[in-house]
């Protein structure tokens, strides 16, 4: 693949040349990015037009929020939904981007004289301390365990990028004495090369297996954003690497693993996760899962970074609740049998490997809810885990699939090998409904369901999020 790479300089000289300028806003969205810049630079006096091909009524949540919000002037403000126009990327000074746009190939982005994301404007124009995580798994759990960390340790810190929050909404509050948490996806780094802008006091990538490989083709490329991490750090940051093997088949191919060739080229003081002892004896976590303790052993070292004494680490990350839409434990139900089920939404494992993650957490047979979407990747661990033909891993109790092209990749293979399953669906709503009736009269002391899909929400849902927000109120709903 032909990487884009951008300019290193910027379309403001300052964030006061912001203050007149036309800014293009490419995707307003309903999950926060969008919004959070047309916010930001109407306070900071451009004229700002928003597109993107949704319609209006599609949007209407977040164009609401934005006209009844009395301190934003929207007569600068235009909006242009259910299309893009040439003309309204070629007069603007500047466009902001969408991640989840590619440059290559798109004839509005070529035509932009200037092309910035929320997250260039706020590493360009600020000097907070960055703490900068990617990865393929944990990523989410490793950012929410370091800013609770940091948090409760006493520091007055913010947490923002692919967890949904635009660091633009709290670019004002920021100074040198302020360490921001920053989630990056691979699209993300992708739209900072050339820029010069990232230079991490600390970054950490988590665990690399097969992603968006229906964007990217092949591990190489995909891998590639994820080293802009740590591309312009120095002898005075720090890295964080995996010591662990890579999946069979995954590594880099020039050989060794992916930990070993960031840790080659990273100009940072390399430290790994995943040796053969943990760094801190945590003890017992109350998020489930050997994965989650790693991410914890992560902000731990984060936290020893930050000169938190390793007692207090100890104390701080043993509180740690854990994050929205990873493992949520959110509901208990007992049925007529007097069977306790405890409910977990973990709908933000759209990697076959994060569910197969999943239903080895809890140390016991679970009921799994699963499937969806297939974004061109491979389903073996998924298959190996709840096959367990060697009896390696603790089996599943039962599997209810919902339907799509992902669930229909893994289906021949448990129908090979005489595994039951229930579904696919093709609404959540009936899946629980099956699944209330053949937990009615299941007898035993305390069991668990877990929704964890190892796949995308395309077609069924708006995205992860809104996915595991039906989870949660259709299932508290139905389990009264």
């Amino acid at each position: 693949m032909e990487f884009h790479s951008y300019s290193s300089t910027c379309a403001f000289s300052s964030i006061d040349a912001i203050r007149n300028k036309r800014v293009t806003i490419m995707g307003l969205g309903l999950n926060g990015g969008g919004e959070a810049a047309v916010r930001f630079f109407l306070k900071k006096g451009a004229y700002v037009l928003v597109t993107d091909m949704k319609t209006q009524e599609q949007l209407q949540a977040t164009v609401d929020r934005i006209n009844n919000d009395p301190e934003l002037d929207t007569s600068r403000l235009t909006y242009r939904l259910g299309e893009h126009r040439i003309e309204d990327f070629e007069n603007a000074d500047c466009v902001i981007k969408n991640p989840g746009v590619k440059y290559e190939g798109n004839k509005y982005l070529a035509a932009a004289k200037a092309i910035e994301t929320d997250l260039s404007i706020f590493l360009r124009f600020t000097d907070c301390p960055i703490i900068a995580v990617t990865g393929s798994k944990g990523k989410s759990s490793t950012v929410s365990a370091i800013y609770y960390g940091l948090k409760e340790a006493g520091y007055k810190t913010f947490l923002g990028g692919n967890i949904t929050v635009s660091p633009l909404t709290f670019f004002d509050e920021v100074s040198l004495d302020t360490p921001v948490v920053i989630e990056f996806s691979s699209w993300q780094l992708a739209d900072l090369r050339g820029r010069k802008v990232l230079k991490p006091h600390i970054a950490i990538i988590t665990k690399i297996v097969p992603d968006h490989q229906n964007w990217y083709g092949n591990m190489e490329d995909y891998v590639a954003d994820k080293r802009l991490i740590y591309a312009d750090q120095d002898s005075g940051d720090y890295s964080i690497f995996d010591a662990g093997p890579d999946e069979p088949g995954t590594g880099p191919a020039c050989g060794g693993t992916w930990g070993d060739l960031f840790a080659s080229e990273s100009k940072g003081t390399v430290l790994r996760y995943n040796a053969d002892e943990p760094r801190y004896n945590l003890g017992k976590l109350l998020v489930p899962g050997k994965h989650m303790h790693t991410n914890a052993q992560n902000a731990a070292l984060v936290m020893q970074l930050m000169n938190i004494p390793k007692d207090r680490i100890v104390k701080i990350l043993q509180s740690w609740p854990g994050i929205d839409h990873r493992l949520q434990y959110f509901h208990s139900w007992k049925n007529a049998a007097g069977t306790t089920f405890k409910f977990y939404n973990d709908t933000c494992a759209t990697v076959p490997e994060a569910a197969a993650a999943a239903t080895q957490a809890f140390e016991k047979p679970i009921t799994l809810i699963t499937g969806g979407t297939d974004k061109g990747l491979e389903l073996h661990k998924f298959t190996e885990t709840v096959i367990n033909k060697d009896n390696k891993f603790t089996p599943v109790n039962a599997i209810y699939f919902l339907a799509g092209s992902a669930t229909d990749k893994i289906l021949p293979a448990l129908n090979d090998a005489g595994i039951k399953y229930n579904g696919p669906f093709n609404s959540l709503a009936d899946l629980l409904v099956s699944l209330k009736s053949d937990l009615l009269n299941s007898k035993g002391s305390e069991e668990i369901v877990v929704f964890s899909p190892g796949a995308t929400s395309f077609g069924m849902f708006n995205n992860e999020f809104d996915r595991g927000n039906q989870f949660m109120n259709n299932t508290k709903e139905l389990f009264k």
